[in-house]
């Protein structure tokens, strides 16, 4: 098991290889197809911090975020797996979801030197390893919208990594 602490550094992520168990605590972003879109212009116009995101070293886990909890949704639908390369860009390190994501994305996160990681789909357990909850930005989109969450030891499996991929 290695345990990863956001922000997560760069020498973490280079070190980490396809298989290997991952262990992650801090903040995280929580977002998916409607709101991962919006992260991108943000990005792009240069005001995420005027949103107060800050991607240096971050994980963003593909999911909304409910009252019934956290679970991972497909990572590979077309507006969540467009955003890697521009996220990874901004600074997101660990992608966190689920499915297989194609070559050209898996080649993307080796050139912003970032990974991508599947989680089981246990809503119950992830939600139990939830601790803090804050609505971020696009309030609009429910519970849909971008959160930050806390997190205390989510597990996951590293699938992409170095340009190499299990699936």
């Amino acid at each position: 098991m290695i345990n990863l602490r956001t922000p997560i550094d760069e020498d973490a992520i280079r070190s980490l290889k396809v298989g290997d168990v991952v262990s992650i605590s801090g903040y995280i972003y929580c977002g998916r197809d409607a709101v991962l879109p919006k992260i991108v212009a943000l990005a792009k116009k240069g005001s995420l911090e005027e949103q107060g995101i800050d991607l240096k070293g971050a994980v963003i886990f593909h999911t909304a975020v409910s009252p019934a909890g956290v679970g991972p949704t497909s990572s590979n639908k077309l507006e969540i797996e467009s955003s890697f390369p521009d996220l990874s860009e901004a600074g997101v390190k660990l992608h966190l979801g689920k499915g297989a994501i194609s070559e050209k994305t898996i080649c993307s996160l080796k050139d912003n030197n970032s990974v991508f990681a599947v989680i089981p789909p246990v809503t119950a357990l992830l939600e139990s390893k939830t601790t803090e909850r804050e609505l971020v930005a696009f309030p609009e989109l429910g519970m849909e919208a971008l959160y930050r969450v806390k997190v205390d030891g989510y597990q996951a499996i590293i699938a992409a990594a170095n340009g190499e991929s299990i699936y």
